[in-house]
């Protein structure tokens, strides 16, 4: 498992302390209505870090080609009516363009800024010309208005319990995702971000951001720089 991150509970855990059981169980949310609103119907999609699929599934039911990207074959065994490749993220280079690269689940706050620096420059490399990138992205209060909870519909709770600096920018945060017949925890590092920060990492991949599609500015849509043709 990588530095600095932990998992407990049942079930298979992926190197960077993913529980696929978990993921299994979490509902899609907001987040296929999101990507559906912002981009043409039909369109394909490159989705990095697709998990189980979670997202997956609620979008190709709305019509869209999509390509499934995740590093856990335990998790892309999940994945069921999308085209599938097992890969890091910061290493794929498929010779393809996509109307649409989805980089979600806080992807881009890793703490290696070399492993951002690949996240983005794989989106670049992939979108066509004409398309965008949906990034995923913390609210402003992610590592501060700790600890807090929320209680999902379908009955788990999940919480994240505190996020603790331990160096260069980097914070430790410790999650809890509680069901009624299970419990798991996931500790991982991230790297808060400033909206300077993050529009910074865009540009230096060739990227910009087009607007935001959440009141909470989470998602965002960015295009290609005019010029750039996707940086390697």
């Amino acid at each position: 498992m990588r530095e600095g991150h932990q998992r407990t509970g049942p079930g298979a855990i992926t190197p960077d302390g993913c529980a696929v059981e978990l993921y299994a169980r979490l509902p899609a949310g907001a987040e296929p209505d999101i990507v559906a609103a912002a981009v043409p119907a039909g369109a394909s999609i490159l989705e990095l870090g697709s998990g189980v699929g979670r997202v997956t599934h609620p979008l190709l039911e709305r019509g869209f080609a999509v390509t499934a990207v995740d590093e856990s074959a335990e998790m892309l065994e999940r994945v069921r009516g999308a085209r599938t490749i097992r890969s890091p993220i910061e290493d794929l280079d498929l010779g393809e363009s996509f109307d649409v690269v989805m980089l979600a689940s806080f992807l881009v706050h890793t703490g290696d800024v070399e492993v951002r620096r690949g996240l983005l420059r794989t989106c670049a490399r992939h979108v066509a010309q004409d398309g965008c990138v949906l990034i995923q992205r913390e609210g402003e209060d992610y590592h501060t208005n700790l600890p807090r909870e929320r209680v999902d519909p379908s009955g788990f709770t999940v919480r994240i319990v505190s996020s603790e600096p331990v160096g260069d920018g980097v914070n430790s945060v410790r999650a809890e995702y509680e069901f009624p017949d299970s419990v798991w925890t996931q500790t991982f590092r991230a790297r808060p971000l400033t909206t300077e920060q993050f529009e910074e990492a865009l540009r230096e991949a060739g990227l910009g951001v087009d607007r935001c599609l959440t009141d909470d500015g989470t998602w965002v849509r960015a295009v290609r720089v005019p010029g750039a043709a996707g940086r390697r």
